[in-house]
């Protein structure tokens, strides 16, 4: 993968080493462009030990101390490199998204892939959640990372920062890194279940539309295909199950979620309840459809039509 040159300015920039690079489309090797290391707190004590020990080794001229001074500074500094070599190489490529509503998480997936013939131990990955990982010589880990959500629509991964302090925990290597990865945010269904609106049933063969008999019979389990209007509402709000108003004839009904006559004062509160509806609809199995003023989305049922008619909440 050729990379662009950055000049010095860039290559300095305060932002690259907090936020990294443009976002990539695909998978970014962790090289030395990448990688930052800078001591830990206990890397600073580990420098204040040893300039303490040089200072009593010159005071008392003891060449005990000396020693003792310069094999910890050997190690000091011999854990530079294996701080680097423990992220250095490491390939992250970007998967999955899993949208969420507004409110809750929205995950983002990724791959690291070891591809050194030594092991990596101690790898942490964080976006706003983090994991730590060991990753054997010649594998990948898939992890799942979560994010905030506040308001519908795309939500940016953001930047995701790799970071090891392995061996000594004296030095922190870490890389952030940014993909071109979007998480769909839907609307925060209404916590008030309003009933559905009233859909006429299926026009029959002389043109007439079937709404079933007059005679009330009772309440019975409702069967996918009753009647949206003969859904007995008060039973289903008051969690005491789904039935429905048996009559002398039942026709099956289209259901139309039509954002014109969706209850609420201004957009958002429309979505909501027309979020709300479609969670409900597709839950008891409702041969439904989506009206809103720039789309419309014909009736039918199933995780895949669920997620069209919810992604076009969000994006409205």
């Amino acid at each position: 993968m050729n990379e662009t040159v950055l000049s010095l300015k860039q290559r300095f920039a305060l932002s690259r080493f907090m936020r990294g690079e443009k976002p990539a489309n695909g998978a970014l090797t962790l090289n030395q462009r990448r990688i930052f290391i800078l001591p830990t707190r206990q890397g600073g004590g580990f420098i204040v030990l040893i300039i303490l020990l040089l200072l009593i080794a010159l005071t008392y001229n003891n060449n005990l101390i000396y020693l003792l001074a310069f094999m910890l500074a050997s190690v000091f500094f011999i854990t530079i490199l294996h701080t680097y070599q423990s992220l250095a190489g490491l390939v992250v490529k970007p998967l999955q998204t899993q949208a969420a509503f507004t409110g809750e998480k929205a995950g983002f997936s990724f791959s690291i892939q070891n591809p050194s013939d030594q092991e990596r131990f101690d790898i942490q990955l964080k976006l706003e959640t983090e994991t730590l990982l060991d990753i054997p010589p010649h594998h990948h880990e898939k992890v799942l990372l979560f994010k905030s959500t506040k308001k519908r629509g795309k939500l940016q991964a953001g930047t995701l920062t790799v970071s090891s302090c392995y061996p000594l925990g004296l030095f922190r290597a870490w890389s952030p890194l940014r993909f071109k990865m979007e998480a769909l945010v839907y609307p925060a269904p209404a916590t008030v279940f309003s009933v559905f609106p009233e859909s006429e049933g299926f026009e029959g063969e002389n043109g007439q539309s079937k709404k079933g008999g007059d005679d009330f019979y009772g309440l019975q389990s409702y069967q996918p295909g009753d009647p949206i209007r003969q859904i007995h509402w008060k039973s289903y709000a008051k969690g005491q199950g789904l039935f429905s108003k048996h009559y002398g004839g039942n026709a099956v009904a289209d259901l139309w979620l039509d954002y014109n006559q969706t209850p609420g004062h201004d957009v958002e509160q429309r979505l909501s309840h027309l979020c709300r509806w479609i969670i409900e609809a597709e839950k008891i199995g409702l041969h439904y459809g989506l009206i809103l003023p720039n789309k419309k989305i014909p009736c039918n049922h199933g995780p895949s039509h669920q997620h069209a008619c919810l992604e076009a909440l969000a994006l409205f």
